[in-house]
């Protein structure tokens, strides 16, 4: 025998490398990014529709057409209101279609067939594994939320078509700023770890929807009270005053001491308004100017919960893998 035969026969043989695991998460979830990808080019594509042709018609129609009292809404009009409320609606339901696909497909359906513990003996840790399974479709979401976002406020600050979108609307305020982007990573983070609490995909699909939902109408209940409130005070004849298209707060009457007190509606009756010693009204309102300060701080609120979420998940992986 030669010695290259020699050593051809005693060289160890080595069989293919693993597939790296961000590899692997894409592999396994390609329908998932295909349907993603597809979902940003379409909303991305009517959000810039709107801001260029169709909102350049419609602007046009209106100022033609409409005045302050009448108005005849032609198809330019009721296609850019149309663009505008399908486009807002389809960021506001991303958060929920990724608890449902994090809670069944991406953790659920992975440990209820076995998939998780295969890649668990291919040299890949039960750790490494779940920080992959998250830190993949994290990246895509962020990204592709963030490019809606800024698309949503590109088309919101160049038409008013009618005046009618105020900052303060709810799906509005959500798609204007980082509470879009942070909702779908809350949404995988409560998927991921319901995924691994019940084990199970269908369980884990219900559980998952019904804690995004909580989590985030407390995020959004709590966050104007978190931010100092403006207050506007108006006396027996004005009433109740604040700017238009404010997020208003408490409101109530106030007494010769300057107390807060609720209202008690005595509208006209004067003995009530002298029995109760109301001489005036408040009301709590925050504007247009702490859009952002209200925006970080539910931003915050989210991605607390979501830094909590993920911290639970790993720490029961590893109370439940060797």
């Amino acid at each position: 025998m030669t010695a290259q035969a020699f050593a051809q026969a005693t060289a160890p043989t080595t069989g293919p490398s693993p597939a790296r695991p961000g590899r692997v998460v894409l592999r396994l979830h390609r329908t998932a990014l295909i349907v993603w990808g597809v979902f940003v080019a379409v909303v991305s594509a009517v959000l810039l529709w709107a801001y260029g042709p169709l909102g350049n018609a419609a602007r046009a129609a209106w100022r033609q057409n409409c005045t302050s009292e009448v108005c005849d809404w032609n198809d330019a009009i009721e296609g850019y209101h149309l663009a505008y409320t399908l486009s807002e609606s389809a960021i506001a339901v991303v958060p929920l279609f990724v608890a449902l696909w994090a809670g069944g497909a991406l953790i659920g359906r992975e440990l209820e067939i076995g998939t998780a513990r295969l890649a668990w003996t291919q040299s890949v840790s039960p750790t490494r594994w779940l920080a992959t399974t998250l830190t993949v479709p994290a990246a895509l979401l962020t990204a592709g939320t963030t490019l809606l976002v800024l698309l949503h406020r590109l088309l919101f600050n160049a038409h008013k078509v009618p005046d009618g979108r105020v900052w303060s609307d709810d799906g509005t305020f959500e798609a204007n700023g980082t509470v879009a982007i942070a909702l779908p990573l809350l949404a995988l983070a409560l998927g991921a770890l319901t995924g691994l609490v019940v084990r199970r995909a269908g369980a884990a699909i219900a559980v998952s929807v019904v804690s995004l939902g909580i989590v985030s109408n407390l995020a959004s209940w709590a966050s104007p009270h978190l931010w100092p409130w403006k207050t506007s005070v108006g006396d027996l004849k004005q009433g109740y005053r604040s700017p238009a298209h404010v997020i208003y707060g408490d409101e109530g009457a106030i007494t010769s001491t300057g107390a807060h007190i609720p209202d008690p509606m005595c509208v006209d009756d004067k003995k009530c308004v002298t029995a109760h010693d109301i001489v005036g009204f408040y009301r709590e309102y925050h504007p247009s100017s702490q859009f952002w300060p209200l925006q970080l701080t539910e931003t915050g609120l989210i991605l607390a919960v979501t830094a909590l979420a993920t911290a639970a998940a790993f720490w029961l992986l590893r109370r439940r893998t060797p």
